[in-house]
């Protein structure tokens, strides 16, 4: 038996002199940012360092590329604070963000707390989470760091109070959260490299592909019947993107894809959307696992052929109908 390691614990100073310039730009580096996303559970995108609110700065901004929502992180090399958790809800107000995260070298037992009464009383309006950051070196290794999730949202409390008013949900909407819970449990079992969202009573479902204002969404219609998935483009580049798209890479998708694609540029409305359907009955809960079967298969493959080529669209490059680059919109 070969010889095993140490495992030892290394102090945060000892890697970062000061927070502010040290281990905030670290942090927002992109493969230590998707570290920290990882650990949540979220596909995330750096937009800014030391963003503005009100009197305050806060650390990092990202956007989750599954739903195009707010992510702020606020860190802390030392033991959690009280002037930090006040500004961390000063953020939450201030950026209308959805998910707060708080990154220290300690939880106190009662800012712990704090976080899981914050996350009961907003629900689901706003997201708390805190997480220890921890570097561990193995005999003279370089260290390597961890983070370790000291409070979440509650899920079980988000999902009882999934409707507007917080009452009980109805036949359908009971039926579409069964329906992506046990989705996601088997896109879990096959431990598919697509990450699965919370489930939530509702037709679709949103999974990151690794930009803002793209994300793949997978849907279910219990009125109609059909499933499909869908690349959905939005934001102020939308039609840019869209027709580069189909301009520069629409032979190469198809060709790739090997499905019937529905392109659709929707100019009056806020996304534009490439689709592959199927029939399907949604309501007949005997057929569920071959539905998932298909929507795993046709996620994963419009994950592996559409995520180089939307991290590498360029909206610049766009000629619009006046012949100028960049008319986008």
């Amino acid at each position: 038996m070969s010889e095993l390691g140490r495992l030892v614990k290394v102090d945060l100073r000892q890697e970062w002199g000061n927070e502010a310039t040290e281990f905030t730009p670290w942090l927002a580096r992109k493969e230590n940012i998707n570290l920290l996303g990882d650990t949540i559970g979220l596909d995330l995108e750096v937009e800014s360092r030391e963003q503005h609110v009100g009197p305050f700065r806060a650390d990092i901004l990202c956007k989750d590329t599954a739903n195009d929502t707010w992510v702020l992180i606020e860190n802390q090399l030392e033991q959690t604070d009280h002037a930090h958790l006040g500004q961390i809800m000063t953020y939450a107000a201030g950026l209308e963000a959805v998910i707060i995260v708080w990154v220290a070298k300690r939880f106190t037992e009662e800012h712990r707390a704090a976080l899981d009464w914050l996350n009961e009383i907003t629900g689901g309006k706003a997201n708390f989470f805190g997480l220890e950051v921890e570097l561990w070196r193995v005999n003279d290794s370089p260290a390597a760091p961890k983070f370790n999730v000291v409070s979440k949202p509650n899920e079980w409390s988000e999902t009882v109070k999934a409707t507007a008013d917080g009452s009980e949900l109805s036949d359908m909407r009971k039926l579409q959260l069964d329906y992506w819970t046990q989705f996601r449990q088997f896109m879990e079992e096959e431990q598919s490299g697509v990450r699965c969202q919370k489930p939530s009573p509702q037709h679709w479902m949103n999974f990151a592909i690794g930009r803002s204002h793209f994300y793949l969404v997978a849907k279910m219609n219990t009125r109609d019947g059909g499933i499909g998935v869908y690349l959905s483009i939005s934001g102020p580049d939308k039609q840019a993107h869209y027709e580069l798209l189909q301009r520069k890479y629409k032979a190469q998708i198809e060709l790739e894809i090997k499905l019937a694609l529905d392109w659709r540029a929707l100019p009056e409305a806020k996304e534009s959307h490439i689709e592959t359907s199927r029939d399907a009955d949604p309501t007949d809960r005997n057929d569920w696992s071959a539905q998932h079967e298909w929507m795993k298969s046709t996620l994963e493959t419009f994950h592996r052929v559409l995520s180089p080529i939307v991290r590498e669209l360029d909206a610049s490059e766009y000629e619009g109908p006046s012949g100028l680059a960049g008319t986008a919109e």
